[in-house]
């Protein structure tokens, strides 16, 4: 979502500024804006848009400084224009600011009442105006800074500079992420470590409750109190190479296409040799969170959500285990009782996801036992769960998660056998059976994308469509929500999934001549029953797109108008390969109606509020 950037250097910052926030720019965002003490005064400049529209506006009006702040905003309190994007500042100061001020409306009043003038509709223009109010008080920058924290509620990441402190950036944060790099020319701050330009040669992430001051040669950090704490600057392992396309025209083809070395990597860093006795040793610091436990949770939010929808067929079916799956935002409200012998799996690519962190931290206060799957391995929910496993997926930058959630299969895949393995349910024999099954996975996926041509062409046949629908049974029901998902994300149709079996129950009333339907049915001990709702909706004029194998297309083929070829394959490599030409869909029909795929409207990356 927001995005913050921030610099203090012996030379002049702008191109740096803006070639951070160009870094942010897969998070989401709806306008952009720097500032800047350019010697005399802190100048800023801010612009509506794409950041070609802020770059264009410096041509028109140049600021130049050796300190400075950027951001970009992804709007949740007033419209998406140039009056609301960050940085607000006032003649004393200005602000960048990732995260919700809950208590705004309250300190807006409170500020007006006083004679201080907003000029925006945000949340976080009642931050400089609090420190201003400070200030004009007598008080320091520093503790200007100490006493507005104290006053806000929600979260926040913040950084501002002062027009009487003009070498000095401070930074805060509480419950939005924050990292701060060391260079040879000085200092810099991102709310992405991604973000952080190569010359970084060490960093350190601020945590909750943490206050950073900082010039061009010194850090300090102090805790909301005012004492000085330790925090090691940490020596950067070298710069990530996947910030290019590669060849391919958008981020989010690429990572479709890396997923079959990706899927492979992260099950190797788990299982290593699966031949040998000591496989899935990887495992063995999880081995008291899921020995003898009687049920499981699993939490997390969209596309996540969906990895964990599969992880509960596969834990239930394969392990014995029964799994609650909640969706993050609804968990903490639900006073669901904690049950004995239990514990609960998180799930999200960034490790900052608003509301599964939250959930993760209500379940930790009611004393559950968690652990949590993420992409991001210094990120908060790793930092705060009693076990993290990593997903190895890489820098995933299309907004649209494709080789996260298929990396997330892989994690869950090797929890499932390692619960059934403690639950006496899988022997050595049969886990080496299974992991050999899964040798040959990547040789699958790489002959689904050998054959997108064929994706392409159904993909001709439903861009002009207003809405489809999915629908799938047993576990291809997540991933026709999945499906439906990665649809209206990029391609801007409205789509949605049901249960096969659903479909007499409401969602037939919206089939008719227009309406795509997208089926997923390998041919398993499900697919009559398919193939009987299949026939239910051809007789009502449906346009049907049928994914399954050669057994499977041939049962349907006069029902259908056309269809996509999977090869057989194991049940349980079904979910792993059953999504890319999905994926491949959503892409190709996105591409035809001209959408921006890598940065849909309105999408963010990492939802970092509530």
């Amino acid at each position: 979502m927001c995005g913050i950037y921030a610099a203090v250097s012996t030379t002049s910052i702008v191109n740096e500024l803006i070639s951070g926030l160009d870094n942010l720019s897969y998070r989401g965002y709806d306008s952009a804006g720097i500032a800047v003490y350019d010697g005399e005064q802190i100048s800023r400049r801010r612009a509506q848009g794409k950041l070609s529209e802020l770059a264009s506006l410096l041509c028109r009006a140049p600021v130049s400084g050796a300190i400075g702040i950027a951001h970009t905003r992804w709007a949740t309190h007033g419209l998406p224009n140039e009056t609301n994007a960050h940085p607000h500042m006032t003649a004393k100061v200005a602000v960048v600011h990732n995260g919700i001020i809950e208590n705004y409306p309250q300190l807006r009043k409170q500020l007006q009442n006083d004679g201080y003038v907003f000029e925006s509709e945000t949340d976080s223009e009642t931050i400089p105006l609090l420190i201003t109010q400070y200030l004009d008080k007598g008080e320091t920058p520093e503790t200007a800074m100490l006493k507005t924290i104290s006053q806000l509620e929600g979260s926040f990441a913040l950084v501002a500079i002062f027009q009487q402190s003009p070498d000095e950036l401070f930074a805060a944060r509480q419950g939005s992420p924050l990292v701060i790099g060391q260079a040879e020319q000085g200092f810099y701050i991102s709310s992405d470590e991604n973000a952080l330009p190569a010359e970084i040669q060490a960093s350190c992430f601020l945590e909750d409750g943490d206050l950073a001051r900082i010039t061009q040669q010194q850090l300090t950090i102090s805790n909301f109190s005012g004492q000085t704490l330790q925090r090691a600057l940490i020596a950067r392992q070298g710069q990530s190479s996947e910030s290019s396309k590669n060849g391919f025209k958008h981020f989010m083809l690429k990572e479709i296409h890396e997923q079959p070395q990706v899927f492979k990597r992260t099950l190797q860093h788990y299982i290593g040799g699966h031949h040998q006795d000591d496989s899935l040793l990887q495992l063995a610091p999880i081995s008291h969170l899921t020995n003898n436990i009687s049920r499981m949770t699993i939490v997390a939010c969209g596309t996540s959500y969906y990895a964990g929808m599969v992880a509960k067929y596969w834990i239930e079916s394969i392990a014995g285990v029964p799994v609650d799956l909640d969706v993050a935002s609804e968990y903490r409200y639900r006073k669901t009782p904690v049950t004995y012998q239990s514990a609960a799996l998180f799930i999200s690519q960034s490790g900052e996801t608003a509301d599964t962190l939250a959930a993760l931290r209500h379940a930790k206060q009611q004393g559950q036992t968690c652990f949590s799957i993420v992409n991001v391995t210094n990120s908060t929910m790793a930092n705060e769960s009693d076990v993290v496993l990593p997903i190895l997926a890489g820098r995933e930058i299309g907004v649209a998660s494709t080789k996260a959630f298929t990396a997330q299969l892989a994690a869950l895949l090797v929890v499932t056998i390692q619960l059934a393995r403690q639950n006496g349910l899988m022997t050595y024999k049969d886990e080496h059976l299974l992991l050999s099954q899964l040798d040959n996975i990547d040789a699958v996926i790489e002959g689904v994308l050998s054959q997108s041509h064929i994706i392409k062409d159904i993909a001709k046949s439903i861009c002009d469509s207003s809405n489809a629908l999915f629908m799938g049974r047993g576990i291809a029901f997540p991933l026709a929500l999945e499906g439906a998902l990665k649809l209206k994300e990029i391609s801007y149709i409205h789509a949605e999934a049901y249960p096969a079996g659903e479909l007499k129950h409401g969602p037939i009333a919206l089939v008719d001549k227009d309406m795509p339907i997208i089926v997923v049915a390998p041919s398993n001990e499900l697919f009559s029953k398919t193939l009987s709702n299949l026939r239910e909706v051809a007789s009502r004029g449906a346009r049907i797109i049928l994914l399954s194998d050669k057994n499977g297309l041939n049962q349907a083929e006069h029902f259908i108008e056309q269809g996509y070829e999977l090869p057989d394959m194991p049940e349980l490599m079904q979910p792993i390969a059953y999504n890319i030409p999905m994926q491949l869909l959503a892409y190709y029909v996105a591409t035809l109606r001209g959408t921006d795929v890598d940065q849909p409207r309105n999408l963010a990356k990492s939802v970092t509020v509530e």
